[in-house]
């Protein structure tokens, strides 16, 4: 297939892009390559898809309308994978207009290329902060998630209705992915498990935040690469016992459904540090804060209807996945 991939320099777009050219798909990869995180780590990423034949190279930003829809003119991809996106909550408390001009305007104009150009499936990335105020846990897809409190969260919900608005009225079949903090070589450097990281290594302190009372749902990345891929694989289908009595948040008469992507297993933050300290082999100093603005207690992803409808199954614990991340980390640094 001809994919295009948004947000190809990231940490998830840079992996797809990299299986997909691997199974034979050509891959229209776009970036503008900002610098929110370290640019040198974005173009080492893209130097493991560049050297494929079969990946094509563009940098621009989707919040550019003209530029966007050239692209869609000029390539004609079969179907789209839309991860760019301005990432992190508390950043979204510093900057909120990177949030608009990315995460909304940036994904109508993805929107309009598959409106106009016929395209077979879009797979766009939510995110579990989209459960927000939520606590009744597992979280599922089925439950209301209208109480965000981050903008981050309002964009990537935003996203979703936008995506099943397209559905709607332009039968474009739309899947969007919750992703459950992923993590593993190659990742976020704001990422708390990089900072992590990098400040034990250099024997300095690191801040937990809310005393480490935290849980997580962390994913590992080969993991949310092969649930991505399954579900582009699979065009959404409109819901036929859909009903507006009792309407389903994850499905639609439209061709449109939502799925969390994640672990299926929360992790206490203190025991992740635990596992991390003990693949690097020393302890961390820690400064033990409050709870931040915008941040959350737990995440805990029900992935029962990506199971059900795709096959997903995530397979690796964190002890294995830290241990994965540690030797890249000290690979690439060379530490």
């Amino acid at each position: 297939m001809r994919v295009l991939v948004t947000g190809a320099a990231g940490f998830i777009g840079s992996e797809l892009s990299l299986q997909l050219l691997k199974r034979g798909d050509e891959i229209i990869g776009i970036d503008n390559l900002n610098d929110y995180y370290d640019v040198a780590l974005k173009e080492a990423r893209l130097a493991r898809t560049t050297a494929f034949t079969g990946y094509t190279d563009i940098r621009t930003s989707i919040d550019d309308r003209a530029a966007v829809a050239e692209i869609f003119a000029s390539y004609r991809p079969e179907r789209v994978v839309n991860l760019a996106a301005q990432a992190g909550v508390r950043y979204s408390l510093e900057n909120p207009q990177a949030y608009v001009d990315t995460n909304l305007v940036g994904f109508a104009n993805i929107l309009e290329g598959c409106r106009h150009h016929d395209v077979e499936h879009l797979v766009y990335a939510s995110s579990s902060s989209v459960y927000g105020s939520n606590t009744n846990m597992p979280f599922s897809v089925h439950d209301n998630v209208d109480h965000p409190v981050s903008l981050y969260a309002a964009s990537k919900k935003a996203n979703e209705l936008m995506a099943h608005t397209y559905s709607h009225l332009y039968r474009i079949p739309t899947t969007g992915l919750r992703f459950f903090t992923v993590y593993g070589p190659w990742g976020r450097p704001d990422m708390a498990y990089f900072r992590f990281t990098q400040n034990i290594l250099a024997g300095k302190p690191i801040d937990v935040f809310n005393n480490g009372n935290h849980q997580r749902d962390f994913t590992y990345i080969d993991d949310i690469i092969e649930g991505v891929i399954r579900a582009l694989d699979r065009i959404a289908e409109p819901n036929p016992d859909w009903s507006g009595d009792a309407p389903d948040s994850a499905t639609s008469t439209a061709p449109y459904r939502l799925y969390n992507i994640g672990n299926n297993q929360p992790v206490e933050l203190m025991y992740f540090i635990k596992v991390l300290e003990d693949c690097l082999g020393r302890q961390a100093e820690k400064n033990l804060l409050p709870m931040q603005p915008g941040d959350v207690k737990a995440t805990y992803a029900n992935i029962d209807d990506l199971v059900r409808d795709v096959g997903y199954r995530p397979a690796t614990p964190i002890e294995q996945g830290i241990a994965k991340f540690v030797a890249w980390y000290l690979d690439y640094h060379r530490l």
